[in-house]
């Protein structure tokens, strides 16, 4: 943009002023920056002129519009300011600026850039206060529903998962909502009400129960009226809502099947008979076919793993690393014997390939053992390693 000043001695008009641009400065520089040309072609826009009058005097101020490159505009203004009449008065032009206009927008987008960062910033993002409050409420007693007709505290899963834990009350499902799991059910209080009783029949029940006299007598009663598949109690003397999330989950694998309407041995009873066999050294009473053992045996620091049908015939031998990639692509698998880790996502898939029993090195710290897979470690299916 050409910005330049006039001054002239008497009174004009803006047709004067800009006919004195044109006449003086046509010719000078040959068509190429001839400004009639230049207008013609959009090189040069509009020329704007401000003026006033005053004692016999003109003053006023040429805007010029360029989108000449910068030689080019520097001839022009110098050619602008090479006016020395207007109308027929003598005149002087002196230029005030040439600005670069593209500078300036530049500018003001950064500016405001600048700004629209800043409200991003301090109103959209979050403070750390606001986030973790935002992931602590997945934990919160928001998440805990009403169930049934008789409206019992639950966790937000406990109508849509097959499977269900009862608790004794609201606290210790806040306490398992803390670990991630939501399929709970309280019963709130000794008298086992109805919705428990039907839940029981429908989906397959886990009771989790405190480690005190109270519990004992939930478990008695519970055991009388409704059809549970399985009891985890809270060590002695602890209740389910203050186990840490590491006792919490040893106490869910450890959880005993219930067989014959026949109560668990309670954390109490178990104090009182220290001279009770351990489960581990318990006999096994399934009876193992003899090439299950062979084959546990032969496993032993290969890293390998054999699948066999329910004739105990091999269908497949791979590598462990290998194992939970490939089982999908097998059928008829009944057994899987290998030297590694059971873990929970092998069970998960043995389970939806309809696997009967699991044969591994160890077993790691499983969420879920599903009652339909028999899971055992090779040290109790083929002994102890041969020294």
């Amino acid at each position: 943009m050409i910005v330049a000043r006039f001054d002239v001695e008497g009174v004009v008009e803006k047709p004067d002023v800009i006919g004195a641009i044109f006449g003086q400065t046509e010719g000078l520089f040959g068509p190429d920056l001839d400004l009639r040309e230049l207008q013609k072609s959009g090189r040069i826009g509009r020329i704007e002129i401000q003026l006033e009058s005053k004692q016999d005097k003109t003053v006023g101020v040429i805007t010029i519009p360029s989108s000449l490159d910068k030689t080019s505009t520097a001839i022009i203004a110098a050619a602008v300011q090479s006016v020395d009449r207007i109308g027929p008065c003598l005149a002087k032009v002196s230029l005030e600026k040439v600005a670069d206009i593209r500078e300036d927008k530049r500018k003001q987008i950064l500016d405001k850039a600048k700004d629209i960062l800043r409200t991003w910033v301090v109103e959209e993002s979050p403070s750390t206060d606001e986030m973790v409050k935002d992931v602590s409420g997945v934990i919160r007693g928001a998440d805990v529903l009403e169930y049934g007709p008789d409206k019992l505290p639950a966790g937000p899963d406990a109508a849509t998962s097959p499977e269900i834990i009862l608790v004794e009350g609201r606290a210790d499902i806040l306490n398992l909502l803390r670990c991630g799991i939501r399929n709970t059910l309280a019963i709130e209080g000794t008298k086992i009400p109805h919705t428990i009783i039907e839940v029981c029949k429908t989906k397959e029940t886990t009771a989790f129960l405190d480690g005190d006299r109270g519990g004992d007598l939930i478990l008695k009663e519970l055991m009388q009226v409704a059809p549970v598949d399985y009891v985890a109690r809270a060590p002695l003397g602890k209740e389910v809502e203050e186990l840490t999330p590491k006792e919490l989950m040893k106490a869910l694998r450890e959880k005993t099947p219930v067989g014959g309407g026949k109560v668990p041995p309670t954390p109490m009873m178990r104090q009182e008979r220290p001279e009770a066999v351990p489960p581990i050294a318990r006999p096994t009473t399934i009876q193992l076919p003899p090439v299950m053992i062979a084959k546990a045996r032969e496993l032993r620091g290969s890293l390998e793993g054999i699948l066999l049908d329910h004739d105990m015939n091999s269908v497949a031998r791979l590598p462990v690393s290998e194992l939970a990639s490939k089982l999908g692509e097998y059928q008829g698998v009944d057994t899987i014997v290998f030297d590694g880790v059971v873990t929970q996502r092998l069970v998960d898939m043995a389970e939806e390939k309809g696997v009967k029993m699991l044969v591994g090195d160890r077993v790691a710290d499983l969420t879920r053992r599903p009652g339909s897979i028999k899971i055992m470690t090779l040290p109790e299916v083929a002994g102890p390693p041969t020294l």
